[in-house]
């Protein structure tokens, strides 16, 4: 007779209670708004019986506060995929442009950790190269949350930025690339078969400051899937068997993506098709010289302000991006 398995059980049970307090909360969301469109309503009338022309202003700020939350539920039931409500893990890569992009990949990882503050998301650094004179050559975020991945999955893609180096004596205006990469942080073994015999793992000293053990052994990991070419690496963890063991589960969701990517009619929905981090495969432009204006080039969403959208606020170009993969055909 089987002992049962306390630990399958616990994770079972830690799993519905989370699903059950996302529902609560879900339910309390909707409450609120409904308490807000009786508000509105009660001003409207007091303010039609005491021809009060000074309540307008008040109505509609509490306005745009309802329509913000409404827009923000309606995002959600657009989140309907495998993994959308997992954590995100976000890589950033600097391409064309030297120590600008390491520095343009800095500014992005800011603009992402800023983001993430907002939404009362927990985020870890799991690797990072530095840049030979400033930023990053690469860098991985876990970002921890509720749909995570199913809002930073619109992020996926080329970044351009323009502006006046400030790393060029002359002044000069300059053109930065950085890719993006998202996948879900998928939780449970992922059922994806691979080959010892296809993996490429190498160890190597951490670059952080997790405290002297780590910094003295090679902790880190790098595994490289040869036939996909696909690299994956961490160092944030305590010992080396842990790093490997994330890194393992970064490839395995990235090797799930990529086979649900080749039954689909359009790749492109999950993975991207960026080839290249260079000119003509950039999915957003950021340009500070010598105007400012955000543009998402795929459902063409602009914003003026764009130390704004580099502090964080990006919701409106992610609410486009779900609007735009789930329009249909007649729409």
């Amino acid at each position: 007779m089987e002992e049962p398995d306390f630990w399958d059980d616990a994770q079972e049970s830690q799993k519905k209670m989370k699903e059950l307090n996302e529902l609560k909360s879900g339910i309390e969301v909707i409450e609120n708004l409904y308490t807000q469109y009786e508000d509105i309503d009660t001003m409207i009338q007091m303010g039609y019986e005491e021809n009060d022309e000074s309540l307008v202003a008040e109505i509609q700020e509490m306005l745009d506060s309802f329509v913000e939350k409404l827009e923000s539920v309606r995002i959600k039931t657009l989140l309907s995929d495998e993994y959308d409500k997992d954590n995100a893990i976000l890589t950033l890569h600097a391409g064309a442009g030297g120590t600008e992009s390491c520095d343009w990949a800095a500014m992005l990882c800011r603009m992402y950790q800023r983001w993430a503050d907002k939404k009362n998301y927990s985020v870890e650094m799991l690797d990072f190269l530095d840049g030979d004179e400033a930023g990053f050559k690469s860098v991985t975020l876990q970002i921890n949350g509720e749909n995570a991945y199913g809002y930073l999955k619109s992020e996926r893609g080329v970044h351009r930025l323009v502006r006046i180096s400030p790393f060029n004596a002359a002044g000069k205006r300059q053109t930065s690339f950085v890719s993006c990469d998202v996948m879900p942080d998928i939780e449970e073994d992922i059922d994806i078969e691979i080959n010892d015999d296809d993996l490429k793992i190498d160890t190597y000293r951490s670059s952080g400051a997790g405290g002297q053990h780590i910094n003295k052994t090679s902790s880190a990991v790098r595994i490289t899937h040869l036939p996909t070419n696909i690299v994956v690496q961490c160092q944030n963890e305590r010992s080396q068997f842990q790093n490997k063991d994330k890194a393992m589960q970064m490839l395995k969701a990235k090797l799930y993506l990529m086979k649900k990517a080749e039954n689909e009619e359009k790749a492109s929905g999950i993975r991207g098709e960026v080839k290249e981090i260079g000119w003509g495969n950039q999915i957003r432009s950021y340009v500070l010289q010598p105007y400012t204006m955000v543009k998402d080039h795929r459902t063409n969403m602009e914003v003026g302000n764009a130390q704004s959208v580099l502090d964080g606020n990006i919701d409106a170009f992610i609410s486009a991006y779900l609007k735009w993969i789930n329009k249909t055909p007649e729409n």
